[in-house]
């Protein structure tokens, strides 16, 4: 059995998804197994994967989704530790071998993460102080934006006992939905060494491919409010980035003329506001009600 699980997911990637297997068989620990789950591709990718039949394991399924392709590698997948690459970015060759060393030395931790250079359209570039990394009770940090990068983390697999896994009904903000669920409940470190390339700027990522992504966050803000896993000063941090969300959401509606989804929007929070009848338990069903409308 391997000690670590590599699960890349990629959907007509191919001429990215070759660098990402390099960039992860170039590492310097070797006790990983490298699992490749092709999203029902459809430009080549598969043809790619055939040339490392003999090193990697390849899965393919009809195109469902990045959480779907991840949930399926994690459940066709052996190792302790589980870490992620996104098929357009790449690995530092000591990558692997600096979070389990961390692992080793830190056995309470179950989520590490490291540091990342970003490159867009081939060029480095500042990330900025706004997507700034932090390290250890990082909830009230991953509210505003996902302050995890799946590239980067390395995962024990027994955290997805405690919190679960991908949500398939969320087409993107996936990621920042996990690390919520995460992070209300444990520590997330941070190695404070650049050990991953996230590469941007092509049309297919899926910040690009969805009009309004802060919807699919504000979701996942509901499903946290809803989960009865918060303490009260993580409930009340969580209601006031939701209320913010929705206000800047909802009003965006209005200046484009949906009246009706920016109105709805904008009353959402209110289903999440705590009377004394309700402090111990919150409206679980208030989220379906509304997304059911507006998914």
């Amino acid at each position: 059995m391997p000690q670590v699980s590599v699960i890349i997911t990629t959907y007509n990637r191919a001429l990215f998804v070759e660098e990402a297997i390099r960039s992860v068989l170039a590492q310097d620990f070797k006790d990983f197994e490298l699992v490749v789950v092709d999203d029902g591709s459809t430009d080549g990718t598969s043809q790619t994967l055939k040339r490392y039949a003999d090193s990697i394991a390849i899965l393919h399924q009809e195109n469902r989704g990045v959480s779907s392709a991840r949930n399926t590698g994690i459940k066709h997948s052996q190792g302790a530790y589980i870490s992620f690459l996104d098929s357009d970015d790449l690995w530092l060759p000591g990558k692997l071998s600096t979070q389990v060393s961390f692992f080793e030395t830190h056995p309470q931790a179950l989520i590490c993460q490291t540091e990342e250079i970003w490159l867009r359209k081939g060029v480095r570039v500042n990330p900025r102080k706004v997507h700034k990394k932090y390290s250890g009770e990082i909830f009230e940090h991953c509210l505003s934006l996902c302050r995890v990068s799946p590239s980067s983390a390395m995962i024990r697999r027994t955290l997805f006992d405690e919190v679960g896994l991908f949500d398939e009904d969320l087409p993107a903000c996936e990621d920042y939905d996990l690390w919520l669920r995460a992070a209300c409940r444990y520590p997330i470190y941070l190695i404070d060494k650049p050990l991953i390339i996230k590469r941007g700027g092509h049309p297919d990522q899926l910040s690009r491919m969805f009009e309004g992504i802060d919807r699919f966050r504000i979701r996942a803000l509901t499903k946290i409010l809803a989960s009865n896993h918060l303490t009260p000063h993580h409930y009340h941090l969580a209601l006031k980035e939701l209320k913010r969300k929705c206000r800047i959401y909802g009003e965006g509606c209005l200046k484009r003329g949906k009246k009706e989804e920016g109105e709805e929007y904008l009353a959402l929070p209110s289903k999440y506001e705590k009377t004394p009848k309700h402090e111990e338990k919150g409206d679980s069903n208030a989220n379906e009600d509304f997304f059911g409308n507006h998914s």
